[in-house]
């Protein structure tokens, strides 16, 4: 039996959430578009596995990883009995991307317009996005996608980009008020409409509501 490392990274760009996919340039699956990945070398652990693979495949580094879970039903790999251990993680949409080795493209593409994907990468993606929806109700994930001040609607975006649905306006508004976790500041971002009120992320009273067992459903 052999070990592979699979790679899921989200990003939201334009409202829109996207995953990090490289199309194959050797086989099997010649052509087709995969997650990023390979197998793990002697000589490392995993986690030294999943940020080589990334490196070399998509020339993205300095990203925090997530395990996220093993893959190991027969037949998932026409190369033999192999096993995968996928991770997942979020990074900012305009990181350069550069393919090599087994990699012939790296690109990003909408989680609602995926094209084909080789071995069973679908089910590993539609896993990592049911991952990523449970933690909105108990970590920052939603947070982790924004600059350091942004507006309310721009909060709301990263929500519905990642929960694939639209949100009351009004009620999200008035959970977050109830939630007490970010901070109004007294600057504004201007653009073509009125302008709108910039609020920071207030870390450590989300800590506090955590320990209280408070979850943060939308």
């Amino acid at each position: 039996m052999q070990v592979t490392v699979d790679i899921v990274i989200f990003t939201i760009q334009s409202g829109i959430l996207k995953v990090l996919l490289v199309k194959r340039k050797i086989p099997p699956f010649l052509g087709q578009f995969a997650i990023p990945g390979g197998f793990v070398l002697e000589d490392e652990d995993l986690d030294q596995a999943a940020l080589r693979e990334l490196r070399e495949e998509t020339g993205v580094t300095d990203v925090y990883l997530e395990q996220l879970y093993s893959f190991g039903k027969p037949g998932r790999d026409p190369r033999g009995r192999i096993v995968t251990v996928s991770y997942f993680a979020l990074i900012s949409a305009d990181r350069p991307l550069t393919a090599g080795t087994d990699a012939a493209e790296a690109s990003w593409w909408e989680m609602g317009h995926l094209p084909p994907l080789a071995f069973d990468h679908g089910m590993i993606l539609s896993y990592a996005l049911e991952r990523l929806r449970n933690k909105l109700e108990y970590t920052t994930v939603g947070f982790q996608l924004l600059p350091e001040k942004f507006t309310l609607t721009e909060l709301q975006e990263v929500y519905e980009a990642i929960l694939g649905r639209k949100l009351d306006k009004r009620n999200f508004r008035r959970k977050m008020a109830l939630l007490k976790i970010l901070k109004p500041l007294t600057e504004y971002r201007r653009g073509d409409q009125r302008p709108a009120q910039l609020y920071r992320f207030v870390a450590h009273r989300f800590e506090k509501l955590k320990d209280k067992g408070i979850l943060f459903p939308f």
